[in-house]
């Protein structure tokens, strides 16, 4: 497992709205989980040409953005307070990208949450490159901040159709442990799909035969899961085709939709599934994404 026991919950502050709205969430995660709430604030300290007055220089522009930094922080330790007064706070400028600073961050956090969109998103954007690059390459598990969070909602978990995959597991084992730190229902929603069978026996098929396969596969999917946390109420749903479609949906009104990466293994740039990439940029509630080497939530 990659991310460390006690871990601190990390969120990238960056002086958004959306950057507050993630702070609000991870120190309310931070007090669910009774550990620490660790604020981070990354400046990009990049050659440039200065605007204005030459005589400023590069060292003035560097103060000045340092102390803008350090504003954004205090906002955010101010945010986090209403939420959970009672949470320890670390807070730091760190120098460097953001990407790269949370993704640093993540080697010893237990989650790493970030807004939609920073400062520079450009508001048509469904979903900010920041956000994008650190679901994709997080050591831990990575929360993205969007849409409503219902407290009382359930969990939503994807589960493809591996047999015990690493990507699936990580994925389950976050999703358990969320549905049972919070006491709220489980759905674990699973799709096939007829475009894997042959096209001359689909008129022949028997969708309920295959449905209740699928739904007795999935039963032993959740088996070792359900032992382990026997007081987690689960609701399995079996969809033909449509995973994302179907996730996106039960997205409204839950607390959180979990969806696995696709790990180290995988071409580069092809990370993300394409069902993780539909709920980041649709999903009505924040969302989780899991590799499979990041393991559960500490």
């Amino acid at each position: 497992m990659t991310n460390q026991l006690g871990g601190a919950v990390v969120a990238g502050v960056d002086g958004s709205d959306s950057a507050l709205d993630a702070t609000r969430w991870a120190a309310a995660d931070a007090a669910r989980r009774g550990t620490r709430l660790r604020l981070v604030a990354a400046v990009g300290w990049t050659t440039f040409q200065p605007a204005g007055l030459p005589a400023l220089g590069q060292e003035y522009q560097r103060q000045v953005t340092a102390r803008a930094a350090e504003e954004h922080l205090e906002a955010a330790v101010a945010a986090a307070r209403e939420v959970a007064p009672g949470v320890e706070i670390e807070r730091e400028v760190r120098g460097g990208e953001a990407p790269v600073v949370l993704r640093i961050e993540s080697e010893r956090a237990a989650l790493v949450v970030v807004g939609t969109r920073g400062r520079g998103g450009f508001t048509g954007l469904l979903l900010g490159s920041v956000a994008v690059a650190v679901a994709t390459h997080a050591e831990c598990p990575v929360v993205v901040v969007r849409g409503t969070t219902a407290p009382d909602g359930p969990i939503v978990v994807g589960v493809d159709g591996s047999d015990g995959g690493g990507e699936n597991e990580a994925a389950l084992g976050v999703a358990f442990e969320e549905a049972s730190r919070r006491s709220v229902p489980l759905v674990a929603v699973h799709a096939w799909s007829e475009a894997v069978l042959d096209p001359f026996l689909v008129p022949l098929l028997d969708r309920s035969v295959v449905q209740a396969e699928q739904e007795k596969a999935l039963e032993g999917r959740l088996a070792g899961w359900t032992a382990k946390y026997p007081g987690v109420d689960v609701r399995a749903v079996i969809v033909v085709d449509g995973a994302a479609r179907e996730l996106v949906d039960r997205s409204t009104g839950a607390a959180l939709v979990v969806v696995g990466s696709r790990g180290r293994g995988t071409v580069a740039g092809a990370l993300l599934g394409s069902v993780s990439q539909a709920v980041l940029h649709h999903a009505a509630c924040p969302v989780a994404v899991v590799r499979p080497e990041a393991g559960t939530p500490a």
